[in-house]
Formats: C-alpha cells, sequence, structure tokens
C-alpha cells in the first residue's frame, strides 16, 4: 500500500511540475477616460518563452472573468487582442497553452484586379479604397484615399465586385448596410499625407506594388510603394505606406517613409474639402486632429453625412485650410480644397498618424461626436495603454 501511495504521489508531483503556469498580462490605462475594446500588443516570442512553448503553439487569452478573448498573430510576431480598461485603472488578463476558439473575421481585404487593381478593405465599422495601377494606366486621376460608408459589423466589400468591372450590387446605392458616395476625384481625398516643399503639395498618384500583411480577424495591414515623386528636382524620392486597420477603431495606422528624401521636408495630411459643405471644417493643433463633416453627394439624398479625420500621435507644427483657386477648383474635379496638418519629415524617420471615418448613420449623429471621438482617440495614441507581462 505505502509503495502504491508513494507511486501516485510521485506521479501527481510530476504532473504538477510539467503545467505551465499562465502569464500574466496586467494593463493599465494611464487617461481617466475608459478605454473599450482597444487593441493591446504583446510579443509572442516573449509569450512562448515565458510559457515554454514552440513557436507553433497555440494560446488562449483570458479576461478577468476567465472568459476568452480573441486574437491575432500579425506579421511582425506580436500577440494582438481588444482589452478594456476603465479610466485611470487596471485589468488583468492572462495567456495560458490551449487551442483557442475560432474568431469571426471582422478587418480584411484584398487587391481587385477586376476593379483597375483597387486595393480595397474593411472592417466592423467603415470601408477603404486606395487606387491601383490599372487606374493610373486608364489616366483617371483619382489620388487620395476614398471612404466607403457602412453601418453592419460583417464584410460587405467582397460582395461588390465581379470580373467586369461592375460591383454585384450597386454601392452607390444604399441596400441597408452602407455605400460609396465619397468623392475623391485628383486630391488627398480622406487623409492622404503628401510633401509639402514651399507650400506646394506633391500629389502621390496610384500605388505601384502592394503587399498584404495581415489579413484578419482583428487586423488589416497592407504595405503599399509608390512610383518615384519628383522633390526639387529629385526623381528618386519613393514613398512606402505601411497602413493597419484594427476591430472596432473608426480609424487606419499609417507608417509612411520616403526613401532617398535628402532633406527635412515639410508634410501634410489632407481632408478634400467639398462645395457642399464650405464651412464643414474643424481642426485643434493642440489636441492633434482634423476633421471635416463631408455631405458629398449625400445630403440632398438623404444618405446622411460622411464624418473625416486624422489624428496625430507627436505635435505638429499647424493646421489650416488651403484654398483653391478658381483654376484649380476645375482642375481638383470641383474641390474647394483641404484641410490640413502640418509636421516636417526627416529623411531616414518614419511620419506616423491615423485617418478614417464615420458616419451619421453609424454612431455618430453631429459633428460634435465625431470630434469628441476624435480628440479622445488623440489623447489615446498619445498615452498608450501600459502593458506589463509576467
Amino acid at each position: 500500500m505505502r509503495k502504491i501511495f508513494l507511486a501516485v504521489a510521485t506521479a501527481l508531483a510530476m504532473f504538477s511540475c510539467s503545467q505551465k503556469e499562465p502569464v500574466t498580462v496586467t494593463i493599465t490605462n494611464p487617461l481617466s477616460i475608459d478605454r473599450n475594446g482597444e487593441m493591446v500588443e504583446i510579443s509572442m516570442a516573449e509569450i512562448t518563452g515565458k510559457l515554454q512553448l514552440p513557436d507553433t503553439a497555440q494560446v488562449i487569452v483570458s479576461d478577468e472573468n476567465g472568459l476568452e478573448v480573441p486574437y491575432q498573430i500579425t506579421y511582425d510576431d506580436m500577440l494582438i487582442f481588444p482589452a478594456s480598461v476603465k479610466g485611470e485603472a487596471s485589468a488583468v488578463y492572462t495567456i495560458a497553452e490551449g487551442t483557442p476558439q475560432p474568431v469571426d473575421v471582422v478587418a480584411c481585404g484584398r487587391q481587385y484586379p477586376e476593379r483597375l487593381d483597387d486595393m480595397a478593405w474593411e472592417n466592423d465599422r467603415a470601408a477603404y479604397r486606395a487606387y491601383g495601377p490599372a487606374l493610373q494606366e486608364k489616366g483617371e486621376r483619382a489620388f487620395g484615399y476614398d471612404i466607403w460608408t457602412k453601418n453592419v459589423p460583417e464584410p460587405v466589400v467582397e460582395d461588390r465586385y465581379d470580373g467586369d468591372l461592375n460591383r454585384k450590387i450597386s454601392y452607390h446605392v444604399d441596400h441597408g448596410n452602407g455605400m460609396d458616395c465619397y468623392a475623391v476625384g485628383p486630391t488627398l481625398g480622406g487623409g492622404t499625407a503628401a510633401l509639402f516643399p514651399d507650400s506646394t503639395i506633391i500629389y502621390p498618384y496610384c500605388y505601384k506594388d502592394c503587399e498584404i500583411l495581415d489579413n484578419g480577424p482583428l487586423r488589416f495591414t497592407v504595405k503599399l510603394v509608390y512610383n518615384p515623386l519628383v522633390v526639387k528636382g529629385d526623381s528618386t524620392v519613393i514613398e512606402t505606406r505601411v497602413i493597419s486597420l484594427d476591430k472596432g477603431s473608426q480609424l487606419n495606422k499609417t507608417v509612411v517613409t520616403f526613401d532617398n528624401l535628402q532633406a527635412t521636408t515639410p508634410v501634410v495630411t489632407g481632408i478634400v474639402l467639398h462645395k457642399q459643405n464650405p464651412m464643414g471644417y474643424s481642426f485643434d493643433a493642440g489636441a492633434g486632429y482634423i476633421a471635416y463633416a463631408d455631405s458629398t453627394e449625400n445630403a440632398a439624398n438623404n444618405n446622411g453625412v460622411i464624418y473625416v479625420g486624422a489624428v496625430f500621435p507627436a505635435t505638429i507644427k499647424g493646421a489650416f485650410t488651403q484654398v483653391f483657386s478658381e483654376k484649380e477648383q476645375k482642375e481638383r474635379g470641383g474641390a474647394l480644397g483641404h484641410v490640413l496638418a502640418a509636421s516636417e519629415y526627416e529623411p531616414g524617420s518614419e511620419y506616423i498618424y491615423y485617418w478614417g471615418s464615420g458616419w451619421s448613420k453609424y454612431g455618430f449623429e453631429a459633428d460634435t461626436d465625431w470630434n469628441k471621438y476624435l480628440e479622445e482617440y488623440a489623447q489615446k495614441v498619445r498615452n498608450p495603454l501600459e502593458v506589463a507581462i509576467k
């Protein structure tokens, strides 16, 4: 009997030693405002190292109530998951070895060669488009980001295209889940960045090359490389953008670099202004945002208002409007000008900012609601959640 007892005790001890303690992640919110569903990033290599797991291992993320939280491993080996933390408080999550439940794809996109190489992507809040080389070859002048509204959480963009350059379902009509009624043309559209030497915008055209780095379920990331720009006679400057959109966010994070740029150069982020609402812009350089209530092709058709904005984690030099001359208005498809935020770009650095949209039919009843969202978003990116791993 004693031998049996010792054998059982030894087995239990070995079993106990083989169990890996879960990793504890304490997330602290330094702001007084609540942070709900904000994406947190943790090095997956650090997690597998602490859990003594192979690189290919799966894990389960749980909140303080033991409820499983969806996550994604990104192209740069970060584990991301949405966290909710009250103002000036902390929340504890745990990560342990295990097989997670399937996660619905929310943030996703692809290139559409059947529609002139559009790069289109979306999350549960909005959809966006960057124009590709086939459109540039055709000669159509569309420079900036395009915005598509939506008011349903599931993906809708894929259902809009077919193989002969027509959408399966017209996205210029709201069928109850959103529509395409935003006008871009030869402008910066919905928040494109551009070099600004001598107070002149060097407009980018369509992307040249693209690479999708993440395609859901919680984050979409794409790398876009552009044709060389001519900057003060130098025709070797190449712009690269890495754009990522997370579940729950109205805004895309964008990291811009300009290779071969020789000198520090002003850079602006711009939102096009349209004649339907010439005074609908607002900005606060100190608070770190620019905004515009765009009723292009919307108000008269009862299509609501598209709220467009950009947010800046670093201090910007200033924000202002640039009004086109009558001649340039004609050249820019009737647009009135831009609301701009200005910064300086140092060669070899990264210009990081956030841009995106909201819709009056999906959570933003007035421009004051949208501006509050942007102001709080700027506070959040300037005061990120603090992550401690144990």
